[in-house]
């Protein structure tokens, strides 16, 4: 049996987030066989640049729907992470 390299993760964008990727999601192709959310993170905010950078530093993320608190939580292959940036209201 072979270990994967690579791994595929479905990001989407919310709000601002989604205003300064440019997109609403994207598919991605990690080179990595276990990534974690803060690879992920570091690779979308290399993608979009420092705009994005900014909003990602403040934002809250869920993976497969579940709040991620330590970005060191491994993505496994097919996982969706949704990024929330903070939200105005009240």
């Amino acid at each position: 049996m072979t270990v994967p390299s690579a791994t595929a993760v479905k990001v989407r964008y919310f709000a601002g987030a989604r205003a300064a990727a440019g997109v609403a999601d994207e598919d991605l192709l990690l080179d990595s066989a276990e990534p974690t959310v803060a690879l992920v993170v570091s690779t979308i905010g290399e993608l979009h640049g420092s705009q994005l950078g900014k909003v990602l530093a403040a934002s809250s993320f869920l993976l497969d729907g579940v709040a991620v608190r330590d970005t060191s939580v491994r993505v496994p292959a097919g996982a969706q992470l949704d990024v929330l940036p903070p939200f105005a209201g009240g």
